[in-house]
């Protein structure tokens, strides 16, 4: 009905920001610069989620990088050979980097965001946190790590799901009293 006054109107000593706009959305994540990257399933310092992995880790953490080894590597290098060459390393101090790799390949393969910080970063200050970590991302996905690569295919093929978290049961027909 009648025209708007200008902002500055009522306030001359205002200093008018600019008007808000929408946010623009777009159908293709690369467009809106979030890249389609996914958030890990769980944070990096919830190592007690899994109690006896932190455990393991912070006591050998040579069998956990082995165990993600084998998975990240799909097979083609064992857990021992994989734990070996990374205890190995610790002893020289550069097992971070080797690990670092590792994580940088499983982040490539499920499209997971380079968080909390850059991959070496997380190594080389929370080693045992990051291997934590990337174990329970692996078996967020349906991977038992203690079984190794060839029977968690197998059991892919055969339709057993892994340790995937079950809700409460289904009562068909509902509830009643």
């Amino acid at each position: 009905m009648y025209p708007a006054p200008p902002s500055e109107a009522y306030n001359k000593f205002s200093t008018a920001l600019p008007a808000p706009t929408a946010p623009v959305y777009s159908m293709h994540p690369q467009a809106n610069g979030g890249g389609g990257l996914r958030q890990w399933s769980t944070g990096l310092c919830h190592c007690m989620d899994d109690p006896g992995n932190c455990l393991i880790t912070c006591l050998c953490p040579c069998i956990t990088f082995g165990q993600i080894a084998e998975i990240v590597d799909r097979g083609t290098c064992p857990c021992v050979a994989s734990g070996m060459v990374y205890g190995l390393l610790c002893l020289t101090g550069m097992g971070c980097l080797y690990s670092c790799f590792y994580r940088s390949k499983m982040r490539g393969e499920y499209d997971l965001a380079e968080a909390p910080a850059a991959d070496c970063l997380v190594h080389f200050c929370c080693e045992t946190c990051a291997l934590c970590q990337e174990y329970r991302e692996l078996k967020n996905r349906g991977f038992d790590l203690g079984i190794g690569w060839e029977a968690n295919m197998d059991r892919q093929r055969r339709g057993v799901m892994g340790s995937q978290v079950m809700g409460a049961p289904v009562i068909p027909g509902g509830m009643m009293r």
